[in-house]
């Protein structure tokens, strides 16, 4: 089962965000990825520069996450618009 942990950037953006939009993205956290058996299953693998990192939808918003087998830890490390989140 994996534990979920944010990075100090994905904390500030989620504070910047509205208070619904915020809410959305945790909510969807919570259920999706936090206590899974295969995170993999949610999201897609991101290439190129991106490489080792995995994305997951919500909406119009992107989630950019590290995946530790080590560990078992999923490491929250973007969150953004589709438009912003990439660049």
């Amino acid at each position: 089962m994996y534990d979920v942990h944010f990075s100090d950037v994905a904390l500030k953006k989620l504070k910047k965000m509205d208070r619904y939009q915020s809410s959305l993205l945790i909510g969807w956290i919570e259920k999706n990825l936090q206590g899974s058996s295969d995170p993999r299953t949610f999201g897609k693998a991101l290439v190129a520069n991106h490489k080792g990192k995995w994305r997951y939808r919500v909406g119009d918003y992107r989630i950019l996450a590290l995946i530790e087998d080590e560990k078992i830890i999923i490491t929250i490390i973007d969150i953004g618009h589709r438009k912003d989140i990439y660049g």
